[in-house]
């Protein structure tokens, strides 16, 4: 390790945190003799950590835990987290992987709502642009969503947009909607099989906050010509990879 960087006490301090986050309560001795510290050097940096909040001691037992000052960094982090700007590095590497247009998407009152786009390097017009909205039923993005919202809140959105149709292979009927749901949260992605757009496949993964709920989506889309069954079966792993990439930077596991 750099010397010049390296700082052995701030060093032993993480260790001491994350071996009592791992055993949630620990004494000195126990410390001690698990990371190999001599038992003063422990209770002096325990002593700092419960100043500052990081640990919290039982004076009863004499044992120490994780103290609530990480519970307030932790909700400034997640409260500063940009969606869009944690999915931008993994979107571009999917564009550059498949050369399709890359949506990502979040739900908003009973649609879907691009805040990203990138155009790939195939030439492929579309009716999605960041900022516009979309339905829910006969996009791959949408149906990730509604699959895996809860029942009741997704049948109420069907009910208040409907199911209308937008090309012959929309799917309108309720039962054979909520049949392709059940399918979709099996399988862990989505496939708009020109459902929203005659000529064009999308598939789409789900994406989760730290709070385990669906938050947003990511598709690729392309021409159903390139778009084949063996290339969906290619491109599924790729797509459910990088969402759950995303909702790792989100706080989820």
């Amino acid at each position: 390790m750099d010397n010049i960087t390296y700082v052995k006490s701030v060093d032993r301090a993480l260790k001491i945190i994350k071996l009592i986050s791992a055993n949630k309560n620990m004494g000195v001795t126990e410390i001690a003799h698990q990371i190999d510290i001599n038992k003063s050097a422990v209770h002096r940096i325990l002593t700092t950590l419960v100043n500052h909040g990081f640990v919290e001691k039982d004076p009863e037992m004499n044992r120490y835990k994780i103290g609530y000052t990480f519970l307030e960094i932790a909700s400034n982090l997640l409260e500063s987290i940009d969606l869009r700007e944690e999915a931008l590095p993994f979107l571009k590497e999917l564009e550059t992987l498949t050369n399709e247009v890359i949506h990502l998407v979040v739900y908003d009152q009973g649609e879907v709502v691009y805040i990203e786009k990138l155009e790939g390097n195939e030439t492929l017009r579309m009716h999605s642009k960041v900022g516009r909205r979309a339905p829910m039923h006969c996009t791959g993005v949408g149906k990730v969503i509604l699959a895996n919202l809860p029942r009741p809140m997704a049948s109420n959105i069907i009910d208040q947009k409907g199911l209308p149709k937008h090309t012959d292979k929309t799917i309108t009927d309720k039962e054979a909607f909520f049949r392709e749901l059940e399918k979709v949260e099996q399988q862990g992605y989505a496939i708009d099989d020109e459902e929203n757009e005659d000529g064009i496949t999308c598939i789409a993964a789900p994406i989760f906050n730290h709070q385990k709920e669906i938050t947003a989506a990511i598709s690729i889309s392309g021409p159903t010509m390139r778009m084949t069954e063996n290339r969906i079966g290619e491109l599924k792993g790729k797509i459910m990879s990088v969402g759950r990439k995303i909702s790792s930077r989100l706080g989820y596991s």
